[in-house]
């Protein structure tokens, strides 16, 4: 929804959103007035994953007039499928991905543009993992330890050196991005760790960057379910990616065993 889709912009922020009818229309008024205060020629994508409420009816109200559009998943398939989505509809020079309850602030983008420019990278992570980085709100103990876990287990399985792999707030260049977006297959929370690996397998420049960080309770991260999917996740792509499954040189089509 919204006008212009045509022509490229400077920024698309990419925000996967599921039954976020009540958060949703807060956090895209103060994207909008982020980029209208720095002056940022950019697009807004709301990826609605299947949502069982109207997060795509607010979502909509508050992009109309504005160079902005929804994307609705009849049913809900997970973040990552959600972000890939949006990553290819995208028109920008660079792509903000960012989660619904702006759990980094929007405001954090500078500092990610700025790392990205200094340091000449293509992907910029916003990370919680750093000695610079400030956790306003915590989680809980249990999901903290949830997610120091999963993180030694990517280091482990991938080699990545990255202290945070899942913060949901990265900045990409879209160009060489795109085509591993298009090869990418997790779904759900190991997106990131697939999105890293490959990055960091293919050349790309990738970095973290200490930002400001809030949890919000409603997470939709299930303690028990989702770690064991995600190490699933992981052994599935360093499989794929043995066999040459990845290869921005293959056919696009070569992903489809998901």
């Amino acid at each position: 929804m919204g006008p212009e889709r045509g022509g490229s912009v400077q920024l698309s922020v990419v925000v996967p959103a599921y039954n976020e009818e009540r958060r949703i229309a807060p956090s895209l008024e103060r994207i909008l007035a982020y980029l209208d205060d720095r002056r940022i020629d950019g697009e807004i994508i709301v990826v609605d994953d299947g949502s069982a409420d109207d997060t795509a009816g607010a979502a909509g109200r508050v992009l109309r007039g504005h160079r902005g559009r929804v994307v609705r998943d009849p049913e809900n398939r997970g973040k990552g499928h959600a972000v890939r989505r949006g990553v290819l509809q995208a028109s920008g020079r660079w792509v903000l991905m960012t989660d619904a309850d702006l759990s980094s602030p929007i405001e954090e983008h500078a500092k990610l543009a700025h790392a990205a420019r200094e340091q000449d990278l293509d992907i910029a992570i916003g990370s919680r993992g750093l000695a610079a980085s400030r956790i306003e709100v915590r989680q809980h103990r249990v999901r903290e330890a949830m997610g120091r876990t999963f993180n030694l287990c990517v280091r482990s399985l991938t080699g990545l050196p990255f202290r945070d792999t899942q913060c949901g707030f990265k900045l990409m260049d879209l160009r060489r991005t795109r085509p591993l977006f298009e090869r990418m297959i997790v779904d759900r929370f190991a997106f990131d760790a697939e999105l890293l690996f490959l990055a960091v397998r293919f050349g790309l420049r990738v970095d973290e960057v200490p930002v400001v960080w809030r949890n919000d309770d409603r997470s939709t991260v299930s303690v028990l379910r989702d770690p064991l999917n995600m190490l699933w996740d992981l052994a599935r792509v360093r499989w794929r990616f043995r066999r040459g499954q990845y290869n921005p040189d293959a056919p696009a089509d070569a992903a489809a065993d998901r």
